[in-house]
């Protein structure tokens, strides 16, 4: 039997990267994957790598809109008879010192990175409820746990998404709710090309491994996560597949 057999997974940031990668690993265990991002003509790449029997679905939502999220959440809900997983993998990144940070950029980093993943757990609670439990995974990153030159903005909203797994865990384990954090260390994916090769250089000499992960090495911890038993134990705790950058 598949690991995610029967299970509905609402995947968010899914056209790329970490997102793209997690919802082909669940859609390949046996999930009805429901992808998400900014447009569906951006889902079309991963749409098309989800093969096999089980359904897929594309939608697009904003996760900084409250209304476009409560919507699209409904929607997936209604269409696939309710929702089992919810992974948020939405995020931006730009390399900006503190000095030269406008507070629109800042917003902007935070509505994204940190309200999204309130908003994405906000809205699919009371349908994991109704489901008897379920599992939120947000993809965090170590720069929430140890900082980063450049960052202030995309730091501070990911160490807001640690903190806020620890927090909902606490309050959703009654519902049969587990809440988990994935802080993966440098990704190779687009989100990190707009950090200047000499961002990237320095970053990699500092990790014990050498070198950047794919979104294929973190997938797996997000399937860990969301299986049962591997994710049974698992409530309010961040998972590090970081090349050795934090050692907690």
């Amino acid at each position: 039997m598949q690991q995610l057999e029967n299970r509905v997974a609402v995947v968010y940031g899914a056209a790329g990267g970490i997102g793209a990668a997690i919802a082909r690993l669940f859609h390949a265990e046996g999930a009805t994957v429901a992808l998400v991002d900014l447009t569906e003509a951006a889902l079309a790449g991963t749409l098309a790598e989800c093969r096999g029997p089980a359904p897929v679905s594309i939608h697009a939502a904003d996760v900084s809109d409250p209304v476009a999220v409560e919507r699209v959440t409904d929607e997936i809900a209604e269409g696939h008879d309710g929702i089992d997983i919810v992974v948020n993998s939405a995020g931006i990144l730009d390399e900006t010192p503190v000095l030269e940070m406008s507070p629109e950029v800042w917003d902007r980093t935070v509505a994204v990175d940190l309200t999204g993943a309130f908003l994405t757990a906000r809205y699919a609670v009371p349908h994991l409820i109704a489901r008897g439990g379920g599992r939120i995974i947000n993809v965090g990153s170590q720069l929430g746990i140890k900082g980063g030159t450049g960052l202030a903005h995309y730091v501070s909203a990911k160490a807001g998404v640690i903190g806020l797994g620890k927090a909902l865990a606490l309050e959703l384990a009654p519902h049969g709710i587990l809440v988990n954090t994935i802080a993966p260390g440098p990704i190779e994916t687009p989100l990190i090309g707009g950090l200047s090769e000499e961002w990237k250089a320095d970053k990699r000499a500092e990790l014990p491994i050498g070198r950047f992960g794919s979104p294929e090495e973190v997938a797996p911890t997000a399937l860990l996560l969301a299986a049962s038993p591997s994710g049974d134990l698992y409530t309010g705790q961040t998972l590090g597949p970081n090349s050795g950058d934090v050692m907690p």
